[in-house]
């Protein structure tokens, strides 16, 4: 049975920063590339940033986050992290972590699994 469980959201104000976890079981982990999107209400999920299947490997990440997000993967522990600095209101979402085998990195219908997601909500 495959389950993706994202973890560490919450509340945080303008500027400040989370790190959300997602753990991973009934798969192959190792061998899946591993991304993050974020959903509003009304709106489709968006894609924040995605990394290689290998530990260290390769990352991409959607220009409204470049260079305050960041993507991590730990194969040894089927986690993948995101770390998210200078939080903005605009950041405020449902954050999901998906796995691809193959595809496109920010097309969600190339995505095998999904979490269930975690709230982060930025406000002042």
């Amino acid at each position: 049975q495959v389950q993706l469980i994202e973890s560490g959201g919450g509340f945080v104000r303008p500027g400040g920063s989370l790190r959300l976890s997602c753990t991973a079981s009934g798969f192959a982990f190792g061998t899946y590339t591993m991304a993050w999107f974020r959903q509003t209400p009304g709106n489709e999920r968006e894609y924040v940033a995605a990394v290689a299947p290998w530990t260290g490997g390769a990352t991409e990440y959607a220009d409204s986050v470049k260079a305050r997000f960041t993507i991590s993967r730990d194969n040894d522990k089927n986690t993948v992290y995101l770390a998210m600095n200078t939080l903005r209101p605009s950041d405020t979402a449902i954050y999901y972590c998906a796995a691809s085998k193959a595809g496109t990195w920010s097309q969600s219908s190339d995505y095998d699994y999904w979490g269930q997601g975690t709230q982060v909500t930025v406000s002042s």
